[in-house]
């Protein structure tokens, strides 16, 4: 009989899927944060914010349902608000765009319909928008590889070697990197570091709403937040047999993003790439077992939420262009496979270039962003070539 793999193997996956997922993307959550008005401050409350109600996701959805089920801040949705910039109204429309994404989630769950006219999107037209607002930010090592060199070299060099050797830590040693060029100029400069900004603690913040936040924020976030996470997760945890509930994934996923909209936390998912590190037999052998991997997800992340204040500092106090290196290393693999969906089909692939290149513009219309503006743009495109189509075949 095959002896039982001991408890500290899923024990130890969970740290390490929440460590992978925390230093892999905190940086593209801290800038999407700053983007749309938030103080440092802010910022770092948003990133405690998420870190925490992310926590408690996986730990209340892998506890109940005795599945690694585990959660994440929306990744695409930071870089969404890194492209959006400051909209009408500032941090505290933001907020309120955040409180909308929460609701619009939480409607998904109550009304089926929602999911299904989301569904109703092509996948080309969503991974085109996303390919495109993810664009600017994935330049940020190769400008920066200019701008400073001394500084974003070895972060670059040393993802590349850890990209070949251990992948999935090629970004987490790269913010490595980052910390130790920040400590180096720290000491050079011998600047002190204020103890306070160590910290962490919630900032809240009084949402108001505005049509621009409400158009160009709020409904481009839940539409990346559901196509580019939640279904992927879902998709992911059945490769592994598990059914993952669709009703209290979205019901806990929106409750969190709800409470943490107020101090920041823009929006919290279902975890798609980093599920894996959970669900997969590396876990655990034994696939009844790997929900504790999944709690353990959770708990790391409530500890990793104590340091939040401490990474904040460090983008704060780091020299030019390392920071938004770290972040557009981060986003490379989730540029090139927005882009390959994009243009897979060839019959959707003009829409889908006409989303990207709007979306990659960064135009504000009307006070509303380039990614709503990208959507619409191509759906017209594409409706225009569709019916276009089906004429000719309606007439031959």
């Amino acid at each position: 009989m095959q002896t039982a793999a001991p408890l500290s193997r899923p024990i130890m996956a969970g740290v390490v899927t929440a460590l992978v997922g925390f230093t892999s993307s905190f940086a593209v959550v801290l800038t999407g944060l700053g983007a749309v008005g938030a103080s440092p401050a802010q910022a770092a409350s948003g990133l405690l914010a998420v870190s925490l109600t992310m926590g408690l996701a996986c730990v209340v959805l892998a506890w109940r349902y005795r599945m690694p089920i585990t959660a994440a801040w929306s990744t695409p949705g930071a870089a969404l608000l890194a492209a959006t910039g400051v909209v009408d109204g500032g941090w505290s429309a933001a907020v309120g765009a955040f409180l909308v994404a929460a609701a619009l989630i939480l409607l998904t769950a109550l009304w089926p319909a929602l999911g299904a006219l989301i569904a109703r999107i092509p996948p080309s037209i969503a991974q085109a928008m996303l390919a495109g607002v993810l664009l600017p930010l994935c330049l940020a090592p190769i400008t920066g590889l200019v701008a400073n060199p001394w500084g974003v070299v070895p972060v670059v060099v040393t993802w590349l070697i850890v990209a070949r050797l251990a992948p999935r830590w090629a970004v987490p040693l790269a913010f490595v990197a980052a910390a130790v060029v920040v400590a180096v100029s720290l000491i050079q400069a011998g600047a002190p570091v204020d103890a306070g900004l160590l910290i962490p603690r919630l900032e809240l913040t009084a949402p108001t709403f505005t049509l621009g936040a409400l158009i160009g924020v709020a409904l481009p976030l839940f539409i990346v937040t559901m196509a580019s996470q939640n279904v992927p997760g879902i998709a992911i945890m059945r490769s592994f047999g598990y059914e993952v509930p669709w009703r209290p994934a979205m019901l806990v996923t929106g409750i969190g993003t709800a409470l943490g909209a107020t101090a920041g936390g823009h929006a919290i998912n279902l975890a798609a790439i980093s599920a894996a590190l959970a669900a997969s037999p590396d876990a655990d052998p034994d696939p009844k077992r790997r929900w504790v991997a999944g709690v353990s997800t959770g708990i790391s992340y409530l500890v990793l939420g104590g340091f939040s204040a401490a990474f904040a500092a460090l983008v704060l106090l780091a020299p030019e262009a390392v920071i938004p290196a770290v972040a557009g290393l981060a986003l490379f693999a989730a540029f090139g496979s927005s882009v390959q969906q994009a243009i897979d089909d060839p019959g959707e692939r003009i829409p889908a270039v006409v989303t990207f290149l709007v979306a990659a513009s960064g135009i504000s219309l009307l006070g509303v962003s380039a990614a709503f503006w990208a959507l619409v743009a191509g759906l017209v495109v594409r409706t225009a070539l569709h019916a276009g189509r089906h004429r000719s075949r309606d007439g031959g």
